[in-house]
């Protein structure tokens, strides 16, 4: 049995008379990971960027676990609500740590007294988890802006889920959104990536996927999510969806 834990209502947002997102009505299934799909400029990224407070809904709503209704969001606030995510352009603190990019999140104070305060065992316990799980565990004491790209998302990867670990911000991070995680990554990092994905689906965590590699959509989706021109074209499960005539005609050109 599958329960709702995030929808949209009518969501709407334009830029410069652009509509990036036109009046979407979508809801994401608790426990599944749900990929996002459809041609460039077709609104992926454009909602997860609504949906994490990244830029301001225009209008519409949105709905967390039936309960909590909002029409604005916050960036700072989407924490709280127990959603996370990774950016395409990965965002990490570039000056720090490896280790000290994972122990700011696990933290309960803020990023510069985390900075002074005496990390106890369960902190730095979760920290090396998180990290050996990476592949990351050796570069721990090395700056985050020396690692290689590839490292860097793997680094931001293990920062999401070191929020699954942590209640710091009140509430441990139950949904996680991954824009384009394997964009650049070496066959044995993807590997990684759809390993800790799978144990995050596994844990019941809602995962929502913006990519476009169809091999790692079809492994990965319990759901697929088709956007064209910010409107819903069809969602299902990915076999379903990815034969249909329409899909294939926006998505793939044919």
């Amino acid at each position: 049995m599958t329960s709702t834990i995030l929808q949209t209502k009518h969501l709407f947002k334009h830029f410069d008379g652009v509509k990036a997102v036109d009046h979407l009505s979508v809801s994401f299934e608790k426990g599944k990971i749900t990929s996002i799909i459809g041609p460039n400029g077709s609104g992926k990224s454009t909602l997860i960027n609504l949906l994490t407070g990244l830029v301001p809904l225009d209008a519409g709503e949105v709905i967390i676990a039936h309960s909590l209704h909002f029409t604005r969001v916050k960036s700072h606030e989407v924490a709280g609500f127990g959603l996370t995510r990774t950016f395409q352009d990965v965002r990490l603190f570039e000056q720090l740590s490896v280790l000290d990019n994972i122990l700011v999140v696990l933290t309960e104070r803020g990023v510069f007294a985390s900075l002074f305060e005496t990390h106890g065992t369960l902190h730095l316990a979760q920290a090396e988890e998180v990290l050996k799980k990476m592949g990351l565990w050796e570069k721990r004491h090395s700056l985050a802006i020396n690692l290689s790209y590839g490292q860097r998302k793997l680094l931001e990867i293990a920062r999401v889920l070191a929020m699954t670990r942590s209640a710091r911000t009140g509430r441990a991070a139950d949904i996680i959104f991954f824009d384009e995680p394997f964009a650049g990554l070496f066959p044995e990092m993807r590997k990684v990536v759809v390993s800790v994905m799978k144990e995050l689906r596994a844990e019941g965590r809602t995962q929502i996927l913006v990519e476009h590699n169809m091999e790692l959509i079809r492994e990965l989706s319990d759901e697929v999510v088709v956007l064209d021109a910010g409107e819903l074209l069809a969602q299902g499960v990915p076999n379903e969806v990815l034969a249909k005539r329409e899909v294939i005609e926006a998505y793939l050109g044919e």
